[in-house]
């Protein structure tokens, strides 16, 4: 099945706490069904001082992205820079994404 979000993508929230941030996706988890989103959905991690290897990590905070569902995100028109929904559409036998409020072309 063709995924309508990847990689790269600049994505709009459209539902949650960050509802109305803009952000590219940093990865997909498919078999989940979520996307981590680059200043999205922050979280903190606070780690120990840790040895491996010889060498040592220092404690602290670690700010990180968590995942967010794939349904609370919709990608930006690249034409008008508004959300938009996602069809694929068959080009000379080649699968491409087309943003169904404009038609234009996402793959390049």
């Amino acid at each position: 099945m063709k995924r309508k979000i990847r990689k790269g993508d600049r994505v709009i929230v459209v539902s949650g706490r960050d509802k109305g941030t803009v952000g590219e996706v940093i990865r997909v988890i498919p078999e989940e069904g979520r996307v981590v989103v680059q200043g999205v959905n922050l979280r903190i991690k606070h780690q120990e001082q840790t040895q491996s290897r010889g060498k040592t990590i220092p404690s602290g905070k670690i700010e990180f992205e968590a995942p967010i569902d794939i349904s609370n995100v919709m990608l930006i028109d690249p034409k008008d820079g508004k959300p938009t929904r996602v069809r694929i559409e068959r080009v000379n036998g080649e699968s491409v994404r087309v943003s169904a409020r404009t038609g234009t072309r996402i793959d390049k």
